[in-house]
């Protein structure tokens, strides 16, 4: 597709959305970019990326590297990696210890596969079904390379704006989790404390179709999918039951669309689908 306008923005949304798990405020992000020989409509292309997730994401772009590297890349490879600096003041880190039995967990849609899952993927659309990235999909309305090229979705102005409106010192929102590689069984774990829950309700939300597509041509089993994808829920915030619905309405004012796709019980750190 000779696409690569898209590949920075992802490259920051890993690094902010990740930031935003703790309170934290993206403040700023530096890249590195490496390639056999020098091409300044590629580069061009790839900074072009990583400036719109900037500012996407409210952060600077202060600076990268960009390195020639002949002998250690074939021809048409490209290397990029970048990382955030953010800010939160200690007393209002969000740490997942507040999480009580009764909390409302609300799941803010993700635009398709994030980032995740590319390996399994490649198996199951270019090696198992033989499709081009220029074939065209009905199901998804678009070709297979639009499909997987959709930038990851970068939460940050909406998930500040709950964190402003709810200080911390109401405990409202008591968790965060950005849901990445391993999917909702294993990211949302990582912050709940001991005795802790979650039910997650099947149904409860809008389930891209380049998941069921995904699954149905590489047959893949409905476990796997879950510890593999975001199936459709690219991050997650565990809130006070009481605030819940005014959180999940102000959200989708931000443009981001939410739902309350389960609830926090009694139990051992994990995951359970109902």
């Amino acid at each position: 597709m000779n696409k690569h306008d898209t590949v920075g923005i992802d490259l920051v949304a890993m690094s902010v959305n990740d930031c935003l798990c703790t309170g934290g405020e993206p403040l700023l992000f530096l890249d590195y970019l490496a390639m056999p020989r020098d091409d300044p409509a590629l580069t061009r292309a790839l900074i072009a990326g990583i400036s719109d997730g900037c500012m996407e994401g409210e952060c600077s772009l202060v600076g990268g590297e960009t390195a020639i590297l002949p002998d250690f890349y074939q021809p048409g490879d490209y290397d990029m990696a970048g990382f955030c600096v953010g800010v939160v003041e200690r007393e209002h880190i969000i740490n997942g210890r507040a999480i009580q039995t009764g909390d409302v967990v609300l799941g803010l849609a993700s635009t398709g596969l994030h980032s995740n899952g590319y390996s399994l993927v490649r198996k199951a659309v270019f090696e198992h079904a033989g499709l081009k990235v220029s074939d065209f999909i009905p199901e998804l309305g678009q070709t297979v390379g639009e499909a997987l090229l959709a930038p990851t979705r970068i939460y940050v102005r909406a998930v500040k704006h709950i964190l402003q409106h709810y200080p911390v010192k109401k405990r409202v929102v008591r968790g965060l989790a950005h849901i990445t590689g391993g999917g909702l069984v294993d990211n949302i774990p990582r912050i709940l404390p001991p005795g802790r829950r979650v039910f997650v309700r099947r149904g409860s939300w809008e389930v891209p179709p380049v998941f069921p597509w995904l699954q149905k041509l590489g047959n893949i089993e409905q476990q796997e999918m879950d510890r593999v994808f975001n199936g459709g829920i690219g991050f997650v915030m565990i809130v006070g039951p009481y605030f819940a619905e005014s959180i999940q309405r102000q959200l989708c004012e931000e443009r981001v669309k939410t739902f309350a796709i389960g609830e926090v019980r009694d139990g051992e750190p994990g995951v359970e689908f109902l």
